[in-house]
């Protein structure tokens, strides 16, 4: 018979709080647990590994919605690359907007910065007409 892990356990081998274990079953990452008579949860180590396979999905991006999604497919044993490759592509397309959103806001404090240093800022003082003009 299969080893089975108390919640505390299973954070500790994945890396994670016992409320983050909470949290994914809640948000269908993790399926619900069984339970002991004392109504303990009781995982397998298959848990560990989901948790692991989570975690390292939200670190290339995706979120606990879509974690939740790939994790369906592959359960019910329709995952494979090619019907994968377009939640992957999403994710990157994401991304790409997200970097392209912060090199315009790196360029923007850039050229403040620039003029800063020039004598020729305009921000503070810009932002004390607008907070006066609030109090008036």
């Amino acid at each position: 018979m299969p080893e089975t892990l108390k919640i505390g356990a299973v954070a500790k081998r994945a890396g994670i709080t016992v409320d983050a274990v909470r949290f994914y079953e809640r948000r269908g990452v993790l399926p619900p647990p069984l339970r002991r008579a004392s109504g303990y949860r009781q995982y397998s180590e298959a848990t560990v590994e989901r948790i692991r396979c989570a975690k390292s999905l939200q670190a290339l991006g995706f979120t606990l919605d879509e974690i939740a999604d790939v994790l369906r497919a592959v359960d019910a044993g329709v995952a494979s690359c090619a019907r994968e490759r377009p939640r992957f592509e999403t994710v990157l397309a994401r991304i790409d907007g997200k970097i392209a959103e912060l090199s315009a806001i790196r360029r923007d404090l850039l050229a403040t910065l620039e003029r800063c240093r020039d004598g020729r800022c305009t921000f503070v003082e810009h932002a004390s007409r607008s907070m006066k003009s609030r109090r008036a």
